[in-house]
């Protein structure tokens, strides 16, 4: 089975996860302004309680968005950084998806509803039928959040129910909703065994953040965690 190494740092949690045969090996931190800082020594613990070096890795996924700015770009920046040394392909995957996943582990739901609060007072959100996505990623208020008629019950999950409650009021999937289910690496390495398969791994220099809103310039602290990650590659 390929061994697989994910970054995560499109909210306020930091995580990475190592997956090799039935194994899936996880770290996290939370503070956002410490992701660029905690994610490489993470990778580093994984690689060495695994007792595998990162050449050995198949590939490198990271959560491309929908996320805040500086942390999808902070994730992309170090997973080039990381294959580039190493001589890997990359995947970038959607956060939603890895939410999708969470929430369909946990309550074993067949129709999900992930909403992730984008700030600003709107929300990324996409929904799901099993694992295909049936509407979304998009970005909107969240009170124009308008999900697909479902057969059977919507199981919803993610902080922008949490963050928006007024907006959602009087919506029944959003009273049971699951609002500590974030985007996470470990879902991000599970879901990475398939978009290798299916052939979408990308050489590091084409690797790109998902943007639903417009682009912005690298930050300083950005530019040191891939200059950082290309060091230790």
């Amino acid at each position: 089975m390929p061994i697989i190494l994910a970054i995560e740092t499109s909210s306020e949690t930091a995580s990475c996860a190592l997956l090799y045969g039935a194994t899936v090996l996880s770290r996290e931190s939370s503070g956002v302004r410490t992701h660029s800082q905690a994610i490489l020594p993470m990778v580093q613990e994984l690689l060495a309680e695994a007792g595998i070096s990162l050449a050995q890795c198949d590939a490198i996924s990271f959560g491309a968005g929908p996320g805040s700015f500086t942390g999808v770009r902070t994730a992309c920046g170090i997973a080039q950084g990381l294959a580039y040394g190493a001589g890997l392909p990359v995947l970038p995957l959607v956060t939603l998806d890895a939410m999708a996943l969470a929430c369909r582990q946990q309550t074993g739901a067949a129709d999900v509803l992930a909403v992730l609060d984008a700030r600003m007072g709107e929300v990324y959100w996409a929904q799901y039928r099993g694992a295909q996505l049936v509407a979304g990623p998009a970005l909107c208020a969240p009170a124009a959040v308008a999900p697909l008629v479902t057969d059977g019950p919507l199981t919803a999950c993610g902080n922008g129910f949490a963050a928006y409650p007024d907006a959602f009021q009087g919506r029944a999937y959003a009273a049971a909703a699951l609002t500590d289910i974030m985007p996470h690496a470990r879902q991000l390495a599970e879901l990475a065994l398939d978009a290798l398969a299916a052939g979408l791994a990308v050489p590091a220099a084409q690797a790109q953040p998902l943007y639903l809103r417009n682009k912005i310039a690298y930050t300083s602290a950005e530019r040191l965690a891939i200059n950082a990650a290309k060091a230790v590659a």
